[in-house]
């Protein structure tokens, strides 16, 4: 839903919460939820959708009559589509997924494919007027890289004319219909661009070299009119999530992507975990910890040292062997926690990421995507859970407060200096 008329800010969750991986699925935990969220949160404005589609259901959906039918859909309900996830391609809940996420990744012709059914799915979708955003993986899983550099350099040149190509196909979108669309990287630990210098070395070294070549040579434009082409349509997912994991600054980061000319496309509000090993009992802590270390998906870890160092583990349940021995003052761990919730009796959340986020977008004004996505309801210890409906409404409206005392206090900064 549009929550700032000015800046043209749109916020949504993401679907991926809801388990199913055919259309059919999918659609069926649509009408179950966006309608009743509808009516308790914006009952007079259109409801935006962050629609999640596995590779199957982008296959069905483009089946017979079913895409002009979800359209009728949303359009008799006042819900309308932005962005999607694609991310994920085939099963998300319950079975494990550990790595298996990241496949197949950005050197393999699926995923190409994949994304572009995302993208035709989209274009049909997405009103006038708005931009539209996909998030996808950020490229493969570094530890399946480590061992071989040969391989590595060539994973990351199929990357980039992978992404040149689908670079082209929203060029035409545009053309063809006035519709902007933009893909959106999305570091996180452990991915093959996880922070934001490897995120600027990716763009720098390899996207936009490769890339302005290809599209410069297949559509005859200048190199500069082809690297204009990749900035405008290949964009960064800001995962606060991620990010506080990495113990990065949102700020530092939005400058160093700002003064290089890197494009924010989304931002997804998330939580992690963190806890102080400083003043905190090394018993209680695993103890606490252990419900996390769950068999779906990766939990990954890094902690800092007091010299600031900073140290990964592949997953939580690898980090807790280590724990008692570990000199470190902090631990991180990507697991999505709900936003609305600071503490955790002896853990925290990185909460306050999220907030500093949500202050920095009063003057970065090139984002207008936000998306929540915290999608592990299914496996959150059963003390920290409450039904989906209940859950999902109770952060957005976690986030429309932040937002809006947020606007106050700059209303009221404003004020202050008039006065002065």
């Amino acid at each position: 839903m549009k929550i700032n008329n000015d800046r043209n800010i749109h916020l949504t969750y993401c679907t991926n919460v809801h388990s199913g991986e055919t259309w059919s699925q999918v659609y069926t935990n649509l009408k179950q939820y966006l309608p009743s969220l509808k009516a308790r949160l914006s009952p007079d404005a259109p409801f935006g959708v962050g629609l999640r589609l596995s590779d199957l259901a982008a296959r069905e959906l483009l089946t017979q009559q079913n895409l002009e039918r979800f359209k009728f859909w949303l359009a008799e309900q006042d819900l309308y589509v932005f962005t999607l996830n694609g991310f994920p391609y085939g099963n998300f809940h319950h079975s494990i997924i550990k790595d298996r996420v990241y496949a197949p990744d950005w050197i393999e012709q699926d995923r190409l494919k994949y994304t572009q059914r995302l993208l035709k799915i989209l274009s049909i979708l997405l009103p006038k007027g708005i931009e539209g955003s996909i998030s996808t993986l950020p490229l493969s899983y570094k530890p399946w890289w480590y061992s071989n550099q040969v391989a590595l350099g060539k994973l990351l040149t199929a990357s980039s004319l992978h992404l040149a190509q689908l670079t082209a196909q929203m060029s035409d979108i545009e053309q063809d219909t006035g519709k902007i669309l933009h893909l959106d990287l999305e570091p996180e630990p452990d991915g093959l661009i996880e922070n934001g210098t490897e995120v600027i070395d990716f763009f720098k070294d390899w996207l936009w070299p490769i890339g302005r070549k290809y599209l410069a040579f297949n559509r005859g434009i200048s190199l500069s009119q082809a690297e204009e082409l990749l900035r405008k349509h290949i964009r960064i997912c800001y995962d606060t999530c991620h990010f506080a994991v990495e113990y990065e600054d949102p700020a530092t980061v939005f400058r160093q992507f700002q003064s290089v000319g890197i494009k924010i496309g989304k931002i997804q509000l998330s939580s992690a975990l963190k806890v102080d090993l400083r003043t905190s009992d090394r018993y209680d802590v695993y103890h606490r910890l252990l419900p996390f270390a769950e068999s779906t998906y990766l939990h990954q870890v890094i902690e800092q040292w007091e010299d600031g160092t900073l140290h990964h583990y592949p997953d939580l349940i690898v980090a807790l062997l280590e724990l008692e021995r570990s000199p470190a003052c902090e631990w991180r761990t990507h697991f999505h926690v709900p936003i609305f919730i600071k503490d955790y009796q002896l853990l925290e959340s990185t909460q306050d990421h999220i907030i500093e986020v949500l202050q920095l977008l009063q003057t970065f004004s090139t984002c207008h995507h936000l998306e929540i996505e915290t999608y592990t309801w299914d496996v959150l210890p059963p003390t920290m859970k409450l039904d989906l409906f209940t859950s999902i409404e109770r952060e957005y409206r976690w986030i429309l407060q932040k937002m809006s005392e947020i606007r106050e206090t700059k209303k009221f900064s404003s004020l202050q200096g008039v006065e002065r």
